[in-house]
């Protein structure tokens, strides 16, 4: 995987979907299975952060107040 980020929610999920199947395969090392759970887990982290930026702009745009929001 690469150093640098994805920029957009989907390619950082498709990156984590990525990771996920490697680590399901079952043929890595286990320092090359760390390596990418850190990076799956950066990639986990960068995609909540990314949803709760679109349920806020969703909020604000729809004028719902933040307890009304059902996700």
């Amino acid at each position: 995987m690469t150093e640098t980020q994805p920029t957009s929610y989907e390619a950082a999920f498709a990156a984590l979907q990525e990771i996920i199947a490697k680590l399901e395969d079952g043929e890595l090392s286990l320092e090359e299975s760390l390596k990418l759970y850190e990076e799956g887990k950066k990639l986990s982290d960068q995609c909540s952060k990314l949803l709760e930026k679109a349920q806020l702009r969703v909020s604000t745009l729809g004028g719902v107040e933040e307890e009304d929001v059902p996700f």
